[in-house]
């Protein structure tokens, strides 16, 4: 028994400080980032109880591995709400409305969910085909969920009750990539915003060969990895050496500890929700097997500009992701 709680403890230990300290793009310590966290959880758990019958050392041992595991290795974080000026409400949103025309109930839950937090400014991705609030097929030309100014272009769609100047699309300079982001000026309260909403390739196809073939999906898996993290990469190049408030905002596909999402924070971006957010913030899972939200793959990443006065996810009921909402101040 010694031998197999000493195995589950390091092993569980070991796996969780290499994810977060670790920052090579090792495609297979990337692939354990996807790891539903009951993977590692339950062990952890059965652990615990085995070690009552092992002494204290055990006890304590196994009692350690499952804080940094419920804490560091499932990336809670626990802020106090920030206060001061009047924040600017931004929302970010994988819609998943492929052929909207079909699904004009799910757009109702949609429009529910973006009126539960009346965002001041809204970016979905996932949105081709998308049909508006009264159900008019085609792209929208008018307001969005009651937001007046609205771009939209491939599967991007950006609403804003602030004007919208010079958007556009990012240059496609991946091999294989789609869309790569929507830039657009955002003119709040006299404040020049620079917004950027994107949405990295899925790990899905890489995942579901690494799953089903193991060893023979790996090539599969390394090649999906690889054009998500040069889509960061590209990104961050655009990106950088910026000057003013910069947000960038969409499914990154990545959780925060992946070096594509490092990418991003390597040029000066923070997370809100590390920055201000309590809980998990789950983002994605629900529609899967095991039917419950397990990964954080949506982001609001801000500029040091910006401040963040709250950040939560919100409900599951619309889509197969969570949308993020983040009260942004804005310095001038």
């Amino acid at each position: 028994m010694c031998i197999a709680v000493g195995a589950v403890i390091a092993g569980v230990a070991l796996l969780v400080v290499a994810q977060h300290a670790i920052s090579s793009d090792n495609a297979w310590l990337e692939l354990s980032r996807y790891l539903p966290f009951l993977v590692l959880l339950l062990p952890s758990l059965a652990a615990g109880v085995a070690s009552f019958w092992l002494g204290r050392v055990w006890v304590a041992a196994s009692a350690v591995n499952l804080v940094l595991l419920l804490t560091l290795g499932m990336g809670l974080q626990w802020h106090t709400r920030g206060g001061g000026a009047e924040p600017v409400r931004l929302m970010t949103y994988n819609v998943k409305i492929f052929d909207a025309e079909h699904q004009r109930d799910r757009v109702q839950s949609l429009a529910l969910e973006v009126a539960r937090y009346d965002p001041d400014i809204l970016v979905m991705q996932d949105a081709y085909g998308w049909v508006n609030a009264r159900g008019d097929p085609a792209l929208p030309s008018g307001p969005v969920f009651g937001l007046a100014h609205v771009h939209a272009v491939g599967q991007y769609v950006v609403a804003s009750r602030f004007d919208l100047q010079g958007c556009g699309p990012g240059p496609a300079r991946v091999p294989g990539e789609i869309d790569p982001y929507v830039l657009c000026l955002v003119d709040v309260r006299g404040v020049a915003l620079r917004l950027v909403t994107t949405h990295f390739q899925t790990p899905r196809d890489g995942l579901n060969a690494a799953r089903r073939e193991g060893l023979d999906g790996a090539d599969d898996w390394q090649g999906n990895y690889a054009l998500r993290l040069a889509q960061a990469r590209a990104l961050a190049r655009d990106l950088a050496g910026s000057r003013g408030p910069l947000v960038v905002a969409g499914d990154l596909n990545a959780v925060e500890s992946s070096p594509v999402i490092q990418t991003l924070l390597g040029i000066g971006l923070r997370d809100a929700f590390s920055s201000a957010g309590r809980g998990y913030g789950y983002t994605h899972g629900h529609s899967l097997r095991p039917r419950h939200d397990f990964l954080r793959i949506d982001h609001v990443l801000v500029s040091p500009e910006i401040g963040v006065m709250d950040s939560f996810v919100g409900q599951s009921d619309a889509s197969e992701h969570r949308p993020v909402i983040a009260d942004l101040v804005l310095r001038r």
